[in-house]
């Protein structure tokens, strides 16, 4: 138990440095690459970090190929946008209150509308879409919508690469070439690829050793499947908004989640729909209808207020908490 004790408390520690490198690196591959905000949080960064997740259940789906397997990965591809609409928002709600007390910054979150507004804007209909293909009668309409959901994400990708930007404005130096002014492309993409592989492992060893601690300590199985691993497996996402919430770049430390909720709902959602059965049980409906309860009231506020608070992005724990007493309550069932 020490041991496995000792590894998670490794694991956090590389998973953090591993996600100071990304932040760090991918915001001077946006800059070479002479690319927006948008590009670089929602997609560079989103995409990026939920990838090798985003693996998981798609290697179950496609090559394990199993029923349970099957429904694994439904489970899997569903927790990833719950988590970020609920956990990842209140996370960093609470980077922006604590360092606005350590008066590293101010409490206003200084974002960019128009493309968080774009996302969360794409997510919601998505995200409904992904949840109501469960009543779909047939696997041909099931793979119609699939490719909907496809076309969609290219869609969205396209408007959002297409934004002008530049991130030229505070950035720190890079860690690989701290005293070279404008480092080259190579350079920079070793650092993203090392950073990558570094959450990737330091995500696996603290999966397995949270397992074998809530194992240990008498944690049910389903509060375990439901909610522990899939917090777990967002870690970098969270880690990597609150590092930039510290640097009050807000919009990035938005676009890395919203973006990941939009890519979550459309690629892994349309693999669900093409190779599994894609009926969805009354945990898995719950979870998507308090994601899309969360991200539409950040989107309401948005678009009713003009300026997106901390306190708004923090009810997104009251959501999660909703679920996690009706997943206990549910194996305290008979």
């Amino acid at each position: 138990m020490v041991t496995t004790i000792i590894l998670l408390v490794v694991s956090i520690a590389v998973i953090l440095v591993c996600a100071e490198l990304f932040t760090n690196s991918i915001e001077w591959l946006g800059h070479r690459l002479k690319l927006g905000e948008g590009a670089v949080g929602s997609i560079l960064a989103a995409v990026g970090t939920a990838m090798p997740e985003t693996m998981i259940p798609i290697i179950a789906i496609l090559f394990v190929g199993t029923e349970r397997s099957k429904d694994v990965g439904i489970g899997a591809i569903l927790g990833a946008p719950f988590m970020l609409s609920t956990a990842a928002f209140f996370v960093t709600a609470m980077a922006v209150w604590t360092y606005t007390l350590r008066r590293r910054r101010t409490l206003e979150m200084v974002v960019n509308f128009d493309i968080l507004k774009r996302d969360v804007g794409f997510f919601l209909p998505v995200y409904a879409v992904a949840l109501g293909s469960s009543l779909l009668p047939s696997r041909e309409l099931k793979w119609v919508t699939a490719i909907g959901l496809l076309i969609t994400y290219a869609v969205y990708a396209y408007l959002t690469l297409k934004q002008e930007g530049d991130l030229s404005k505070d950035l720190n130096p890079l860690h690989f070439a701290r005293h070279v002014d404008e480092p080259g492309l190579l350079i920079i993409v070793g650092q993203v690829l090392v950073a990558l592989l570094g959450i990737i492992l330091g995500s696996h060893v603290f999966v397995a050793n949270l397992e074998e601690v809530s194992h240990a300590v008498g944690v049910p199985t389903l509060v375990l499947a439901l909610i522990i691993a899939p917090l777990a497996t967002e870690l970098p996402e969270k880690f990597n908004s609150v590092l930039w919430v510290r640097e009050r770049k807000d919009t990035l430390a938005m676009g890395n989640i919203t973006g990941a909720m939009l890519f979550q709902s459309c690629i892994p959602v349309a693999i669900g729909l093409m190779f599994t059965p894609w009926v969805l049980d009354t945990p898995a409906l719950l979870s998507g209808i308090l994601a899309l309860l969360s991200a539409g009231l950040v989107y309401v506020m948005m678009v009713a207020r003009g300026k997106l608070s901390a306190g708004t992005l923090g009810l997104g724990g009251l959501f999660y908490v909703a679920f996690v007493a009706y997943v206990i309550r549910q194996g305290q069932s008979p």
